[in-house]
């Protein structure tokens, strides 16, 4: 039998009854558990092994999507979570069609792409037009009004691999509003280079904007090696016009249901408010969302389950697996409205792949000192440094920043993330078991220590 059709059965057995204990646990027994995660953890695995395999790409308001959530569903039951759900809400979905991109001229030769989310389709028979070069998004905003009509926008990035995932924020931009403003100079469609790091002939995905007002136009991302073979095209040509033809045909398909997946370690007290650890159970449809982000969700569910076998917590443990994240974090703001009178103590998110946990952060380091400082001393054995910033959560975590409520950051080394990210390569084989097993043996640390903790959490 595949693991979906053994998780169904086990979801029909009665829910797994966690230890009871007397007290709050010692911070001796938590650590033994935390370790155990550490050596030998095979939770974590299990869930993005079987997804990916079982599963694959889950995109946002798909049919995918929906056997991703009824895989997720029938994990948590067979695994003996409480209170497990799928809950509903309606968006917008957008899907990918044809996909072609060429030089027409002067260097004839196929370039790869793909459609950034919200694209808007070239037709079947495609749009040829000039290219015109920008080396950002800064240079793209100074072009005159109307100086791109009739042509197609070319918009680069100067991306670089960090630790930290900061490069994300200075190249998105591209991606996030470049078709948005190509637009509204006139332009007939855009093409970016990749937001990634890598240079391998893989377009990355992604989702794209465009202002109130503004016609939606067609918007891809070329691989990185073409778009770096279309710059020195551009150095070579002189004055001499760089003609594409671009294909994309995706379509709207209207409004679809997408859902939300929870489940609960049920804690010793429910008056007090849960532990919210979150991830989010669609992907893009490239890759098979293993990094992207069913290693965060792993994750999460297993550190739940090791912190709640020292005994049971004296707080809920809440595991959120939003929906449809990546095209506009749909998931994450229907949580918070359906759920905005339930207080939460505090929120964790884990989206960034499955390698070390570097850096710990909160936003509580002046409010609850002495609980930011025993998290600090609890992570440093894994090799867990404390940043000076100030957390602010993941994208599925919306509900507690709507409360102003307390949020832990947990650092993932970042350096091949953007690699991957949103791209074919985004496969199990990437992920290494090793850096999977420190991040559960973390998130149970801090988890555990939060779900036992008996006084206020508050943010600052």
């Amino acid at each position: 039998m595949h693991r979906l059709a053994l998780a169904l059965a086990a979801a029909s057995l009665p829910t797994f009854a966690f230890a009871q204990a007397a007290g709050p646990q010692t911070p001796a027994t938590l650590e033994a558990s935390a370790d155990a995660a550490l050596t030998d953890d095979v939770l974590a695995w299990d869930f993005v092994e079987g997804i990916t395999t079982e599963v694959g790409p889950r995109q946002a308001g798909t049919e995918a999507e929906k056997r991703g959530r009824d895989w997720a569903v029938a994990w948590l039951n067979a695994n003996g979570f409480a209170n497990v759900a799928d809950e509903p809400f309606e968006m917008d979905t957008w899907v990918r069609g044809t996909e072609t991109a060429e030089i027409v001229s002067p260097y004839p030769q196929p370039f790869h792409v793909a459609a950034l989310g919200t694209s808007a389709s070239t037709g079947n028979r495609g749009i040829t037009a000039e290219v015109v070069e920008f080396d950002s998004v800064a240079a793209l905003q100074a072009a005159p009004e109307g100086s791109l009509k009739g042509k197609i926008a070319y918009i680069s990035n100067n991306m670089t691999p960090t630790q930290d995932g900061s490069q994300y924020g200075f190249a998105g931009p591209a991606r996030w509003v470049g078709a948005g403003i190509a637009a509204s100079k006139g332009a007939v469609a855009s093409v970016i280079k990749s937001v990634g790091t890598d240079y391998h002939r893989n377009p990355h995905v992604g989702g794209t904007s465009f202002p109130e007002g503004v016609k939606p136009i067609p918007a891809g991302a070329l691989s990185n090696p073409d778009a770096a073979n279309l710059e020195r095209m551009f150095d070579r040509a002189g004055d001499t016009p760089i003609t594409m033809k671009l294909v994309l045909t995706p379509r709207d398909l209207g409004t679809t249901t997408s859902g939300n997946v929870v489940g609960e370690i049920v804690g010793r007290d429910p008056s007090l408010p849960p532990v919210l650890v979150a991830c989010h159970i669609d992907s893009w449809d490239l890759g098979t969302g293993a990094i992207d982000d069913g290693a965060g969700c792993g994750i999460v569910a297993a550190a739940a389950k090791h912190a709640a076998a020292a005994g049971q917590p004296l707080r809920t443990i809440r595991v959120l697996m939003a929906g449809a994240e990546e095209t506009g974090l749909w998931g994450s703001e229907a949580y918070s409205k359906a759920h905005i009178d339930e207080p939460i103590a505090v929120g964790l998110e884990s989206d960034f792949g499955a390698d070390r946990i570097w850096k710990f952060e909160s936003n509580f380091a002046k409010s609850n000192p002495d609980l930011h400082k025993r998290i600090a001393a609890a992570v440093a054995r894994f090799g867990v440094s404390t940043g000076t910033g100030v957390a602010t959560g993941g994208a599925d975590i919306n509900i507690v920043r709507d409360q102003n409520g307390a949020i832990i950051d947990l650092s993932q080394d970042g350096t091949r993330y953007f690699d991957l990210h949103h791209t074919p390569d985004d496969t199990l084989d990437k992920i290494d078991p090793e850096q999977l097993r420190q991040n559960v043996a973390v998130w149970t640390q801090v988890v555990g220590l939060l779900a036992n903790e008996p006084g206020p959490i508050k943010g600052q």
